[in-house]
């Protein structure tokens, strides 16, 4: 009782002003700590006493932070602005921060949506091919759906031999070797002619490179083009593609005397 009568009339305690404002006393004394809103006079028992002055700084504060200005904004690019158009070039570099910030956080939803469905599809619970989905959906690989297909093995090699990079050069070039099956079995090139077959041998350099002579990890890549249930996009390249692939690649063996499954049995 004889601690509230000493409270200097005009004046409230941390606790009141804390209370009246809707934050806690810890914030406050952290606002002090920082020297940005240090209270008004101190009782002789050593209570922060606050005013209504400081009760409109401690608004105008809190008004900053909901703005997502940070602490250290206010005191040091805030505080000391003189004219109204300092004011709204801090407001303007504010506003881009938070467009980012919106735009990486619309990028985090959109792959989370996308890791929970292929999540959905597996078999198990597997933080290793979480981890590889995630990284592909950052580098927005269109085919980071494939990830949850390969076993261990395959993506264990995928890890050791391609970085994000690398990763992103082979996927693009595996893709442009698509189009360019497509557009050839469109136009109806012969597989065995010299444009087909420099098509073939461009295709199973990009296999080898894959592979870095592992023909056990043939099967594997065969088996890619043989996914059902998965992007459409995919299948339809597969199926427009795949038969022209094979043709091509078939004429370059036999003309090469490569046996690539044999090679890999051996």
């Amino acid at each position: 009782m004889n601690q509230h009568k000493a409270i200097p009339q005009g004046y409230m305690t941390v606790g009141e002003i804390a209370k009246k404002m809707n934050v806690t006393v810890r914030t406050l004394q952290h606002y002090d700590k920082e020297g940005l809103l240090s209270p008004s006079a101190m009782s002789e028992g050593g209570r922060r006493l606050y005013t209504d002055k400081d009760i409109v700084k401690l608004h105008q504060i809190l008004s900053l932070r909901h703005l997502s200005f940070s602490l250290d904004d206010i005191k040091n690019r805030l505080i000391p602005i003189d004219t109204p158009a300092e004011f709204a070039a801090v407001l303007a570099d504010q506003a881009d921060a938070v467009r980012q910030k919106i735009e990486q956080l619309s990028e985090s939803l959109r792959e989370l949506e996308m890791l929970r469905e292929e999540v959905l599809q597996m078999q198990s619970v597997d933080f290793k091919k979480y981890a590889d989905i995630i990284v592909n959906l950052q580098m927005k690989n269109d085919f980071y759906w494939l990830i949850k297909h390969f076993d261990d093995q395959t993506l264990d090699h995928i890890r050791s031999h391609f970085d994000k990079d690398s990763g992103k050069a082979f996927m693009d070039t595996f893709m442009q070797l698509q189009d360019e099956a497509i557009r050839l079995q469109k136009a109806g090139i012969p597989a065995d002619c010299e444009e087909g077959q420099a098509f073939a041998n461009a295709y199973w350099n990009l296999i080898t490179e894959f592979t870095g002579g592992d023909m056990s990890m043939l099967p594997k890549l065969v088996e890619l083009g043989q996914f059902r249930n998965t992007d459409p996009k995919w299948e339809e390249l597969q199926a427009i593609a795949g038969s022209y692939v094979e043709k091509a690649l078939d004429v370059y063996f036999s003309r090469s005397g490569i046996d690539p499954f044999q090679e890999e049995k051996e």
